[in-house]
């Protein structure tokens, strides 16, 4: 089914209505592997609203009823420091979501979903996992929690404890379903959910997020943002293409002078040769003449060789 609204569209705008936490519900079940039911939505520096709606990342931070937080960011431009702002968003959560005076026991779980539309990193796959373990030195045995820590924090392992991080990169994914999971990130990437999806969430996506359930203030913000995103593409390739242009030149430039250089050193290269034989030439016929008695004079006239020169030949 076409004709639905861009997921990073829909985040920034119509998913922090309660009425359709339904989607990221359903979204976030096919991720992390268990039913997740949202509260509340909290406000984040990605979802401050723009006049000309030209954003490249969105956030959106979920509190869910099991008592977590779930950090959800899409970003569309390459970053080359992604990892250290995932680290850096994920422990900003923690500090904001614990009360003065509560102790470490209180500090929630942390779940980073990562929506990237650019190649992050290097690796052949395009949903990526990160937990905490610690493993033993010598034995690389997973260190684990005590019967009280099981008892008291509900969970049964330190990896539980700690941050999750995700990473869909979108732009890796080769189109092929063959999970829930993987039909979320088809639509991600082509904006369709096709008939035979059955991913949880999904049949809400066709529900809410349909072009033609827009208002009209909606459809008319909706068609600015898409020819924001056009004039941004046009703009960067345009970039490129300069830039690509002007190394081009600068290039031909560079390798012009280069071989000037080249010529120039080859030619005074030459000419020191070129010296360093006629020199030897001289002082071979000097040899010559010297060894038939000529005199000293007269062999300087002739090779043009100093008398000091000829007096240290003989």
């Amino acid at each position: 089914m076409k004709n639905l609204i861009r997921f990073d569209w829909a985040m920034k705008k119509l998913l922090r209505d309660k009425a359709n936490y339904v989607v990221l519900e359903g979204f976030l079940s096919e991720l992390l592997k268990f039913d997740i039911t949202i509260l509340q939505m909290g406000e984040s520096e990605g979802n401050q609203m723009q006049n000309d709606d030209k954003f490249n990342r969105v956030d959106i931070l979920a509190h869910t009823s099991n008592d977590e937080v779930v950090l959800i960011e899409l970003q569309s431009d390459s970053e080359l420091d992604y990892f250290h702002r995932m680290l850096y968003g994920v422990s900003k959560s923690i500090s904001e979501h614990i009360k003065l005076g509560e102790n470490y026991g209180k500090i929630k779980k942390v779940y980073s979903v990562n929506i990237v539309y650019f190649h992050l990193g290097q690796g052949t796959d395009y949903v990526y996992h990160g937990k905490t373990e610690f493993r033993g030195l010598h034995t690389n045995d997973v260190l684990g929690l005590n019967k009280n820590q099981l008892e008291k924090y509900k969970v049964e392992a330190v990896h539980e404890i700690y941050p999750e991080y995700y990473i869909l990169k979108i732009n890796d994914f080769n189109d092929v379903a063959k999970d829930g999971l993987d039909e979320w990130i088809y639509f991600f990437k082509n904006t369709e959910v096709k008939d035979n999806f059955k991913a949880k969430g999904l049949d809400m996506v066709k529900q809410k997020l349909m072009v033609d359930q827009m208002s009209e203030p909606e459809r008319i913000a909706y068609d600015r943002y898409w020819e924001n995103k056009r004039y941004e593409a046009s703009m960067f390739e345009t970039a490129t293409f300069e830039g690509e242009q002007k190394g081009i030149e600068q290039g031909i430039e560079l390798g012009i002078e280069k071989e000037k250089i080249n010529s120039e050193k080859k030619l005074q290269e030459e000419k020191v040769n070129s010296e360093k034989k006629l020199q030897e030439e001289k002082i071979e016929i000097a040899k010559n003449l010297i060894k038939i008695g000529m005199k000293t004079e007269d062999i300087s006239i002739a090779t043009g060789l100093s008398m000091e020169k000829i007096n240290k030949l003989k």
